[in-house]
């Protein structure tokens, strides 16, 4: 495996662990950006996807601001290719009548995600 696709990986790695954490990570993750990055959730109802770290940050803060109870996330796979990588992860909390699984599809450059793009499969 090359040192770029290790490093690749690692940066999904902290990405699942900062969004675990929340809010209190929200330096954590935004490094993880680039400063053009873009980012495309279906979590707060924006149209369009949040282009630019600060349009990232207030995405993110939405989301934060009305947090789900005992959220649980857990990362199934993670598959790096060059500059791409795929994440498939389940999320559980009470509020959800069974877990929402989802998939992750990371651009990265200069070592940081450039663009996300997060969908729910169920």
């Amino acid at each position: 495996m090359s040192d770029e696709i290790e490093a690749h990986g690692r940066v999904v790695e902290r990405y699942f662990a900062a969004m675990r954490v929340g809010a209190a990570a929200e330096d954590e993750l935004l490094a993880l950006f680039t400063d053009e990055a873009v980012y495309a959730e279906p979590f707060t109802g924006e149209e369009g996807p949040a282009v630019g770290r600060e349009a990232i940050r207030d995405r993110l803060r939405s989301s934060w601001a009305t947090p789900l109870p005992d959220l649980e996330l857990d990362v199934i796979s993670v598959e790096v290719a060059g500059d791409r990588a795929t994440s498939t992860w389940e999320c559980r909390s009470p509020v959800f009548p069974s877990p929402v699984r989802g998939i992750d599809e990371y651009e990265f450059a200069d070592g940081r995600i450039s663009r996300l793009v997060v969908r729910i499969t169920s």
